[in-house]
């Protein structure tokens, strides 16, 4: 079996180094260990650092398309070069490559198709009270989207088998980590997490500017996800707010009536109430109409998941590759694919 591990980067010359001195070449389960780098437009040397540093493969976007985009390039990647397993980890050496083994294990033992590093929140030092809880509130909102038990929902450092990350497909432009699993969770894909320890910070996130803003746009990426894969949930909560919402406007008017028999008056009550009852209407009539698109894209993405298929089948390069370093068996055949069996049914 082999193990793809990926590297998704942007300017971080300074970071990689040290990320790649702490990957594993060998890993207990696998017969061979390759270390990919997801170049995602950086502006200084992350390429030719990477290449110093005996990366195997190096995928080289042509310009700056988010950290969404540069893991999705980079999963496509390591299954185009015959990747069974892929760990995903992040450059600014958040986490410890000797941990990789222990976040594969439950794979190796056919128990997950999906495993998330647990960095256990509560304990980080390094996190402010507030992040702290933040980051909990959040993963626990990120369970309640996705049917999972994930404590930390926006670890980065992942597994995926290769029937996962065939299914996989990731397309919000700020982060991965929420929409993949509120996804797995939609597709029954079997997810496990494991405690790991940390690297002391390096440096800031540059995903964000301040933990407000990291807040909001989280917040909008967990809806957004959660809409996109259970639509007539969200529109019919959102509605029934609404219909009650027209219910308290109505109460003055229907309360004068019933008591003292007097319809008279409460106009704007009744202007107000009727306009949040047909808001209802259409929102939950939104719901409907996304629910048939939420059918819609199921089959599309069954479809994406053939035509990846096909293209593994035929021996289709990933774009934007380049092949650093191969260390295979002269005797192996190009394009040949091993397959890996998880003990998922």
């Amino acid at each position: 079996m082999k193990l793809v591990i990926q590297v998704p980067c942007l300017n971080e010359e300074a970071t990689l180094p040290d990320v790649l001195r702490g990957l594993p070449r060998s890993v207990e389960g696998f017969t061979e260990v390759e270390w990919l780098v997801v170049d995602d437009g950086s502006t200084d040397r992350t390429a030719e650092v990477a290449r110093s540093h005996g990366v195997d493969h190096l995928v080289r976007l042509t310009s700056t398309k988010g950290l969404a985009a540069a893991f999705q390039a980079g999963m496509d990647a390591a299954l185009k070069v015959g990747a069974d397993v892929i760990v995903n980890t992040d450059a600014d050496n958040q986490y410890p490559g000797s941990e990789i083994p222990k976040l594969v294990r439950p794979i190796v033992e056919g128990r997950a198709d999906m495993v998330i590093g647990d960095r256990v929140v509560r304990d980080l030092a390094h996190f402010s009270p507030a992040k702290r809880l933040l980051q909990r509130l959040g993963s626990w909102v990120v369970r309640r989207a996705s049917g999972t038990g994930v404590p930390d929902a926006t670890s980065g450092f992942r597994a995926y088998t290769r029937e996962a990350a065939l299914r996989l497909q990731v397309i919000s432009d700020f982060t991965y980590t929420l929409e993949s699993l509120i996804q797995a969770g939609s597709m029954q894909v079997a997810i496990e997490h494991v405690p790991i320890a940390v690297n002391p910070t390096a440096r800031q996130s540059r995903l964000f500017d301040s933990t407000s803003a990291y807040v909001l746009r989280n917040a909008v990426a967990i809806f957004r996800a959660y809409a996109l894969y259970r639509p007539l949930r969200v529109f019919s909560v959102l509605a029934i707010l609404l219909a009650l919402g027209a219910l308290g406007a109505w109460t003055p008017f229907l309360l004068d009536w019933i008591l003292n028999g007097d319809r008279s008056g409460h106009i704007q009550s009744l202007i107000l109430g009727a306009v949040l009852a047909l808001s209802a209407v259409q929102v939950f009539a939104l719901g409907v109409v996304g629910d048939a698109l939420a059918g819609q894209r199921v089959m599309a993405q069954r479809t994406f998941e053939r035509v990846r298929r096909v293209e593994l089948k035929l021996g289709v390069e990933p774009a934007h590759h380049e092949r650093v370093a191969d260390r295979r068996e002269p005797a192996r055949k190009k394009g040949a694919r091993r397959r890996f069996r998880s003990g998922v049914r």
